[in-house]
């Protein structure tokens, strides 16, 4: 959800002043913008340290086989913090940037852009702790936003596996359960993947500018930042795709949901039928992450003698 919040807002911004060299809602966005840029980043990262808990948890449970289904209030609260807690520590981005107009020399054209520069206006308290955020920006996203998914979502896939090496040698799982946890661990290894290629030209950006910054002109700088925002579009594009592709449960569901609003959901004959093999096919599934068989009816004695 938050990908798709960058597409539709962050993204027609960055392409209309990239064509008409104007700020679409002025200061505002110049704001707005990196302060969601920098929380998908958060999210992101928050998300898949989450998962490799999970994962982790998952592989260390006594009975990981028959380990219940977590509950939705879980679930939202746990993706309640991840989001509060990445937005709170992208609130000092809309304190850092504010709107500038430059006049090119040579077509007299106003051109408006967003420079990293604090308010003057601001208390003097919080204008230090903007200033001191703003210098060590660079290493703050290096080693929270980008260090720290890819070294906990490795850490955590190593720790899995070795755990699962032993447990292979003592104890035999289901085949069905074990292609489950396996596509589930390719999954957010792509997804770690996928966030390190797109994250890693910023990085490198920030560093490089970082240290040769007076030797750079400011079309270059304004390129380095067009090419680490379109990498981030990029990421939030294809990673509701990747998603859709690995996690078969949930790619399914979704093809279900479009091909139900596509066909207006009316009930039939064929709706009922599909609806019972769906039940008959979860029945059969949710039996095969159980070890334990289903309770029959015991068998009725027969009437008679003792003998």
């Amino acid at each position: 959800f938050w990908d798709f919040l960058i597409l539709f807002f962050c993204l027609p911004v960055v392409i209309f002043n990239e064509i008409t060299k104007k700020r679409l809602l002025g200061d505002m966005s110049c704001r707005i913008v990196p302060f969601m840029e920098v929380s998908s980043l958060g999210v992101t990262t928050f998300s898949l340290c989450a998962l490799g808990i999970d994962r982790f948890h998952a592989a260390t449970s006594p009975q990981a086989s028959t380990r219940p289904i977590e509950q939705c209030q879980s679930i939202i609260a746990k993706l309640a913090v991840i989001w509060v807690g990445s937005m709170t520590l992208s609130v000092p981005e809309i304190l850092l940037w504010q709107l500038a107009r430059d006049t090119s020399p040579v077509s007299g054209v106003v051109t408006e852009y967003c420079t990293m520069k604090p308010s003057s206006n601001l208390p003097e308290s919080i204008y230090s702790l903007v200033l001191t955020y703003q210098n060590a920006r660079m290493w703050w996203y290096f080693g929270c936003y980008f260090c720290l998914p890819i070294l906990f979502t490795v850490s955590c896939q190593l720790v899995t596996r070795r755990i699962r090496g032993t447990e292979k040698k003592s104890e035999c799982r289901g085949a069905k359960h074990g292609q489950c946890e396996g596509h589930l661990n390719c999954t957010i290894i792509a997804l770690t993947v996928i966030y390190g290629l797109c994250t890693t030209p910023e990085n490198v950006c920030n560093i490089v500018v970082a240290y040769m910054s007076p030797d750079m002109s400011k079309q270059t700088l304004d390129l380095l930042n067009l090419i680490n925002q379109f990498f981030l579009f990029f990421k939030c594009s294809v990673t509701p795709v990747l998603l859709l592709c690995l996690c078969r449960p949930l790619g399914q569901a979704f093809m279900d949901c479009c091909c139900c609003c596509c066909e207006g959901c009316g009930p039939d004959t064929t709706s009922s039928e599909s609806s019972a093999d769906s039940k008959l096919k979860t029945e059969m599934s949710s039996s095969i992450f159980f070890d334990k068989p289903r309770e029959t009816p015991p068998p009725l004695l027969a009437l008679g003698t003792p003998c």
